[in-house]
């Protein structure tokens, strides 16, 4: 399971479309039992809105939130990819910039606040992998959110979409995991974001965990997968934003 820590469902889930002035974006949605007053946007991988993410998004429902994950891809028309086909997604994510990143979670926050009455504030954005990238970038950009959670997300302080330069922009918390062994991310890229955002001031923190490798929470790869510290993960991101977003507040 994607959220050991999760005991319960998602009351309904849809695939609802979302206008962006880059075409249509179609969005799964998973809503809580009751009224929700506080949003996740689950931000995915390299491999599109598949199982995993799709239940992440359940699982967040399951805890209050409404959970919302828009296809990235939406551009290209690709949906989603087998995690074998890692070498066919790797141009796919590499084409998505920071602008259209901005404007696909702009879009969402729209969505929110004009047809769930859930403003800005009270969302927070969860990216992982690619997605972890698109979080931070989204938090360079757009003032207010409530929080942003960053799980594994390489190309924040290297490569030809790093956004470091930017984090003096950011205005809300921040909660960042990192394996240890993930080569994507090494150690001085994590000391590098971890200086900008020192820097910038902002409100963060920053786990890496001991011999976890990349995409350590994902259990839809079991070879990647460690249970250990993917809870301990979890854990601290439902205290973080139970913490920032509070139910009812």
């Amino acid at each position: 399971m994607a959220d050991p820590t999760s005991t319960a469902s998602a009351a309904g889930t849809e695939w609802i479309t979302v206008p962006t002035p880059d075409g249509p974006m179609r969005v799964y949605t998973a809503r809580p039992a009751g009224p929700a007053d506080r949003a996740v946007i689950v931000l995915q991988e390299a491999f599109g809105v598949n199982d995993h993410i799709q239940d992440i998004t359940r699982r967040y429902a399951a805890r209050g939130f409404l959970a919302v994950a828009p296809d990235l891809f939406h551009r290209n028309g690709v949906g989603t990819l087998d995690y074998q086909q890692h070498a066919e997604a790797m141009p796919l994510i590499g084409a998505i910039g920071a602008d259209a990143i901005v404007t696909d979670v702009g879009a969402v926050l729209a969505y929110l606040g004009t047809t769930e009455n859930i403003p800005v504030s009270r969302a927070a954005i969860h990216g992982f992998c690619f997605g972890g990238r698109a979080a931070f970038t989204a938090a360079t950009a757009i003032p207010g959110l409530g929080a942003t959670v960053v799980f594994y997300g390489p190309g924040i302080a290297a490569g030809p979409h790093a956004v470091l330069d930017r984090a003096k922009f950011i205005d809300a918390p921040m909660l960042l995991h990192v394996g240890a062994e993930d080569p994507t991310i090494p150690a001085e890229q994590v000391a590098a974001i971890d200086n900008a955002l020192t820097e910038a001031g902002v409100t963060f923190d920053s786990y890496v965990y001991a011999g976890a490798g990349h995409a350590f929470a994902c259990d839809a790869r079991p070879h990647m997968y460690h249970p250990q510290p993917a809870q301990l993960a979890w854990q601290r991101t439902h205290e973080f934003l139970d913490r920032h977003l509070p139910a009812g507040a």
